[in-house]
């Protein structure tokens, strides 16, 4: 029997990746985004190929979200094993162009988001005696560049967070953090500064993996026999210095 996965930023990208991935192979998913429309796209092309999924219309900046999103998965499948927080927000750009309510958003998404995921799933969890948080990050955390000062320290904040969550939760509960490399997704598309977006554009044609390839990775953190916990994968194209 598939494990029940709850995937936040499902609509697109690495999360939309994933949800098909793990749905192909027998696992039953609960998929959250803000984009009504493509998320149903993605439900239903799941569902179209036999697959079993739920989907709700999510926020990951409001803590109410979160737990709507659990909730769901127990009242569809009456269970959650893994809790993926994919959703993730990197309207990136110098720090002189002041854009503080980018910051904010990079903050509220990238962190807080991620917190309260935490907050809805892991009361659950304790009561199962089971349960992973999985974690999306980025190599942006251990290696920032000129442009992404902001955005690296969230994700910096998340590989702090996940390690701490790990030894806290030591025993039954997994905890496991994601640095994907630059990988073909939309988020190019919301970088506002001009020269910064056509530099990523350069490098995408470049060296880009394919969001499967994250959703693979996913995969096998969870495919870890019990008792064998992947705290942390680096995901990188071999064309990516």
């Amino acid at each position: 029997m598939g494990k029940v996965i709850a995937i936040t930023g499902a609509s697109s990208g690495m999360g939309a990746a994933t949800a098909r991935y793990l749905a192909a192979r027998g696992d039953q998913v609960v998929l959250g985004a803000r984009g009504a429309d493509r998320l149903a796209a993605v439900t239903e092309r799941i569902v179209a190929a036999g697959g079993e999924a739920a989907q709700a219309v999510i926020d990951v900046t409001r803590r109410a979200d979160l737990a709507r999103l659990v909730a769901l998965a127990g009242e569809r499948f009456g269970r959650l094993d893994v809790l993926v927080s994919n959703a993730g927000a990197m309207p990136i750009g110098p720090i002189d162009d002041l854009a503080v309510d980018d910051w904010e958003r990079m903050v509220d998404v990238n962190i807080k988001g991620v917190l309260y995921g935490i907050a809805a799933a892991l009361p659950v969890f304790r009561a199962q005696g089971t349960g992973h948080f999985i974690t999306i990050a980025s190599t942006a955390a251990r290696k920032t560049v000129p442009g992404q000062s902001v955005y690296s320290c969230t994700k910096a904040a998340v590989v702090a967070l996940s390690d701490g969550l790990r030894q806290e939760l030591a025993g039954a509960i997994r905890v496991t953090v994601i640095l994907p490399g630059f990988t073909d997704t939309d988020f190019v598309a919301h970088v506002k500064d001009e020269a910064l977006r056509a530099q990523l554009e350069q490098a995408g044609a470049k060296f880009a993996m394919s969001p499967e390839a994250i959703a693979q990775a996913i995969g096998y953190a969870i495919d870890q026999p019990a008792g064998v916990n992947v705290g942390e994968i680096v995901v990188r194209s071999t064309a990516q210095p």
